[in-house]
Parts: structure tokens; sequence; C-alpha cells
């Protein structure tokens, strides 16, 4: 059973992640925000972690950056729920950002449950492929 964190400060995000996933038979750890999160993933191993890019006393990118750091072979999928902008006045890309950071896939809140499960099986399935070995000549 593939074994899921999921850092959010918003509790109604949060229990809808975790009703969601749990009915699909993963095991979910919750963590309401950077700090219990990085205490998770300190204590237990994961398959796969969900990010809020933005919580409480870890601003903007740096829990994307700090989970990335402390567990690089765990696939990382970031959320926001961020209001963007209107094209007439652009504002960063944050999702593009938290790529740059090191998260393997974006959502933008609100996602629906098929997005959602779609993004974690495809990072199961990217982290159960064996990496490509570069041919030393």
């Amino acid at each position: 059973m593939p074994r899921i964190l999921v850092v959010d400060d918003d509790p109604m995000v949060g229990a809808t992640i975790e009703v969601l996933l749990q009915r699909q038979g993963f095991d979910v750890t919750m963590a309401d925000g950077g700090e219990t999160g990085l205490a998770a993933l300190e204590a237990q191993t994961f398959d796969v972690m969900l990010v809020d890019i933005f919580m409480p006393h870890m601003r903007g990118f740096e829990s994307i950056r700090i989970f990335h750091e402390r567990a690089p072979a765990i696939p990382l999928i970031a959320m926001s729920g961020y209001a963007f902008a209107s094209s007439a006045s652009p504002s960063p890309d944050f999702l593009r950002m938290a790529l740059e950071l090191g998260a393997t896939r974006c959502l933008r809140k609100p996602f629906t449950p098929d997005a959602l499960l779609t993004t974690i099986r495809e990072c199961l399935g990217e982290a159960a492929q064996p990496k490509d070995k570069k041919e030393v000549p």
C-alpha cells in the first residue's frame, strides 16, 4: 500500500484529500504545516509527498525546497490555491517555480479527484522505473 504524506494547513482540504486517498487504498499521513510535515518525513518513509506551496511559518517556496532537499528521491507534488492575477497584470507562475525547486508535478487548487489520483499514480509509476544509467565509453 503506497504511503502518501499530505502537508496542507487548510483542514478542509487536508480532510478531503485524506478521505479520497484512503478510499483508494493509500496509507495517508496528514501534516498541518511544514514543521509537522518535516517531522513526519524524518519519522517514516513515503512514496509520494503532496505539499501546499503557501503555508504559515514556511513562506513561499521554502517548504518545497526543504522537503525536496530532505528527500530528493520521493516524488513531490506541489499544490497551490493562490489566486493568480489576471492576464492584464501578470503574476509569477508559482507552480512553475515549484518545479524549478524540485517538485515533480504541480496541481492548482481546486483540482478534481481524478486529477489528483492521476498525478499520484504517474509519480508512483515514475518512481518505480529504474533510472537510466549513462553509458561510459
